[in-house]
């Protein structure tokens, strides 16, 4: 009876040992996998990362600090002081826009064969 408890506990110690063995070897090639997708996903994006998505993202901070300097210097010229007023006056828009009349009479021939 002795000797089945040493079988049983050195079996034991045994499959403990192996069974840590594999999840070391789990872990280790599982890192190896996101180590190696980190160095894809850095290398595309230092080889695509300078095209037109970077070129608008710079047009927008550069038009946006244009805005900026517009505003600021409107306020710096008090013309633009709502927060001052009872009523808030309107002015025209700086923007212009033109509406363009169209074919209105003319309806399209929808169909296409």
């Amino acid at each position: 009876m002795r000797s089945s408890k040493w079988i049983v506990g050195i079996v034991s110690i045994l499959a403990i040992i192996g069974l840590l063995s594999s999840i070391g070897t789990f872990l280790k090639s599982g890192l190896i996998f996101i180590l190696i997708a980190a160095a894809i996903y850095l290398l595309y994006r230092f080889a695509f990362g300078n095209g037109e998505n970077k070129k608008e993202q710079q047009a927008f901070l550069k038009a946006a600090r244009k805005s900026r300097k517009r505003l600021k210097k409107r306020h710096a010229d008090g013309t633009v002081r709502a927060h001052l007023r009872k009523k808030p006056i309107r002015k025209k828009s700086e923007v212009q826009l033109t509406v363009i009349e169209g074919k209105k009479g003319k309806k399209k021939n929808r169909a296409v064969f």
